[in-house]
Parts: structure tokens; C-alpha cells; sequence
């Protein structure tokens, strides 16, 4: 009998202990709430003095960090998850940047930007001294970059492949749809291979003017494509062959060439047949009828509008208009530049390796003679 009240007894115990614990839960986590609503409310509201941004404008949205806040917000991640991390957060020195520390941070000191340039005072100068401003770095750095630590490089809030795009929707799109896609976008820094993410004295961003940009790029041996053919060496081409195309004169290299991706091989901004040899369609040569007369290959018999001719045979016509195997422009004129007048070029690329055949053109007092690369010895006579 004395054992049951005993047993009775530790049951009632642990009953009243079960009872004390979750009413001490209970209040712990209305206590919290309490808590995190004071805490909301005091960095919603700044202390007085503090200088509020203003309002964006009708229309326009406050800029966000799009890619990052969806994912994550700006709140650290573990450590073993970061490839980045700024360094008052890994020193636990929390009051470097806010009001309180340690697990109680609080809201930060400064508005952002001017929290950002106490340090980076670099960043703060080329906003103020470079005329060409990213809109999302002048709003605020975590725009782009998260003050803790990240998975990404630099801070950033997203991988680069995608922290762009998730405000520039037309790159977005080329990058989900374009056929060619030009391999600065998707290689090393990516974006910033050729834009500045925070300020340039160049449109656009750009790191350097768009043609010097091109050149710098575009002039190492042993660069290809995508399928693996050899890309030109554009400072050894230009050094050695004087006359230019006119867009390169102009330094305009989109004039012919967008510079993320599209449809068209080459990344050309309208067609052109990207083979040697190709049925005559107008529509194939868009690209080169949007300077060059398109009459130079479609009428037969002229004596003005062509002095590649025999007599008042056009030859423009005989190569390139053909229901089969017309040449394309490019079988006797290097696009970009050549020694010769009308840019003619010395031979043409053959094969994957781009082997040169010889053209053997020699112009004459009285036209021209071509030898071997195509045909045999022929000349003609346009006078």
C-alpha cells in the first residue's frame, strides 16, 4: 500500500512538473515575440536626425536585392557555406556597423552608402568622379551585396550569371534564347569582362571604349568558337593590312556584331551566310545590304554600278547569284581588312584549321586576273 501512494505520488509530481514547463515555454516565446516586434519597430524607425532617402519617384520602384532577399535576405549564413565574408563580421564586431552587438545587433548606424564609404572611401571617389553611375549602386550596396558573408564571391548577393540579369530582363532573355551567345558572358568575370558594376566614364559601363574593348579581347592567337574554329588575331590582322572596312575605320564593331548574343553567326547583328558557298537569297545578305547595294548582285548587265565586270558583264552577279554554290562576300573580300583595294584579300580560309588557298588576284590597267584558288588563269576587261 505504502509503494502505490509512493507511485501515486512521483505520477502527480512529474503531472505539476510538465504543467510548470510548458507554461514557462508559453511565456519564453510570448516574451520573444515581444521581443522581435520591439526590435522590428526600432529599425523601422530611425533615430531622429537620421536623414531618410527619399521616395522613389511615380513610377519608378525602390531598388531591391532581387536575387539575394528572395533567396536569403541579408542575414549571414554559415561559415562553412561562404566563399566571402567582410571582415567586421568575421571579427564578431557587429557594433562596427550597428547600434548594439552580439546576438542583439540592432539597426545599422548610417544609412547603407554612407556606412559602405567610411571604408571604402575607393568606391565612394569613382561614384563621385565618374559621370556613367549604376542606379542600384548609388541606391544602396546591398543592392548587390550582402554585408555578412555569401556563397558568391565579393559579397554578392547571387552569382553574377544571375545577379544581372534578375534586373536587366532583355540580357536575361538573350542568355535563356540566343542561338550565339558570345562566351564573355558565360567566362571569367563574366559581365564585368567588359561593365564596371559601379561607375565608368564610358556609356553603357563599359570598362574601356568599346572598340579598344573588342581589340583587347580579340587579338590572341589560338581563340575559338564554340565549335572549336580558330578566331582571327585582330591586332596582327590590323597591323599588317591597311585598308579597313569602314566600320572598323569608325571603330564601330556594332555596327556589324551585337555584343551579348542573337541568332546569327558571328553574333552579326543581321544575317549573312555563314558558309564558303550559299544559294543566292537576298535575305541572306542582310547584313551587307544594309550599306551595300544590293543591285550589284542581282542585275546581270551594267556598266555603272560595278567595275568588277567584263565589259558590261557583272562578275558581282556571276560569282555570288547562283541557285547552288553562290561564293559569298567573304570568298574575295576579308570583311575586316586587307592589303589590297576593296579589301581583296590575299587568300581565303579553308577547312577547320583555316589553312589559306592563295586567290592570286592582280589588278590590271584594265580590270583584273584571278589564278588557281577557284578556276584557272582568267582576266577581264571593264573599259
Amino acid at each position: 500500500m505504502k509503494d502505490q501512494r509512493i507511485s501515486a505520488g512521483l505520477v502527480l509530481a512529474g503531472l505539476a512538473m510538465m504543467a510548470l514547463q510548458m507554461s514557462c515555454a508559453t511565456t519564453t516565446a510570448k516574451e520573444t515575440e515581444r521581443g522581435a516586434r520591439a526590435r522590428a519597430a526600432t529599425a523601422e524607425s530611425p533615430p531622429a536626425g537620421t536623414q531618410l532617402a527619399a521616395a522613389p519617384k511615380t513610377g519608378a520602384s525602390a531598388p531591391t536585392s532581387r536575387v539575394g532577399h528572395t533567396m536569403r535576405g541579408l542575414a549571414p549564413i554559415a561559415s562553412s557555406e561562404a566563399a566571402s565574408a567582410h571582415n567586421p563580421y568575421t571579427d564578431g564586431a557587429c557594433d562596427f556597423c550597428h547600434k548594439g552587438s552580439g546576438k542583439d545587433p540592432g539597426p545599422i548606424t548610417k544609412p547603407v552608402n554612407e556606412l559602405c564609404f567610411d571604408c571604402h572611401t575607393d568606391f565612394q571617389e569613382m561614384l563621385a568622379q565618374r559621370p556613367v553611375q549604376h542606379p542600384p549602386a548609388l541606391a544602396a550596396c546591398t543592392s548587390c551585396h550582402n554585408p555578412h558573408n555569401s556563397p558568391n564571391k565579393q559579397l554578392l548577393l547571387s552569382d553574377q550569371g544571375l545577379l544581372c540579369p534578375s534586373c536587366h530582363a532583355d540580357i536575361k532573355t538573350i542568355l535563356e534564347t540566343a542561338k550565339v551567345k558570345h562566351g564573355a558572358l558565360e567566362e571569367g568575370a563574366r559581365c564585368s569582362n567588359c561593365h564596371n558594376p559601379h561607375a565608368s566614364s564610358v556609356e553603357k559601363l563599359l570598362v574601356q571604349q568599346p572598340y579598344d574593348l573588342c581589340i583587347q579581347c580579340h587579338s590572341k592567337d589560338g581563340l575559338t568558337d564554340a565549335s572549336g574554329t580558330k578566331l582571327t588575331n585582330f591586332k596582327t590582322l590590323l597591323d599588317t593590312n591597311p585598308v579597313v572596312h569602314a566600320p572598323v575605320a569608325g571603330k564601330d564593331c556594332s555596327a556589324c556584331h551585337t555584343p551579348h548574343g542573337g541568332d546569327n553567326t558571328r553574333l552579326l547583328v543581321a544575317s549573312y551566310p555563314a558558309r564558303f558557298y550559299s544559294a543566292y537569297d537576298p535575305a541572306n545578305y542582310a547584313l551587307c545590304f544594309t550599306c551595300h547595294d544590293s543591285d550589284k548582285v542581282t542585275v546581270a548587265e551594267t556598266t555603272t554600278l560595278t567595275n568588277f565586270r567584263d565589259g558590261a558583264r557583272n562578275l558581282h552577279y556571276v560569282h555570288v547569284n547562283k541557285a547552288e554554290r553562290g561564293r559569298t562576300c567573304r570568298a574575295c573580300h576579308e570583311v575586316h581588312a586587307s592589303r589590297q583595294a576593296f579589301q581583296i584579300r590575299d587568300g581565303v580560309p579553308y577547312g577547320a584549321q583555316g589553312w589559306i588557298l592563295k586567290l592570286n588576284y592582280q589588278k590590271t590597267a584594265t580590270g583584273g586576273t584571278c589564278d588557281k584558288t577557284c578556276h584557272a588563269l582568267k582576266s577581264y576587261n571593264n573599259k
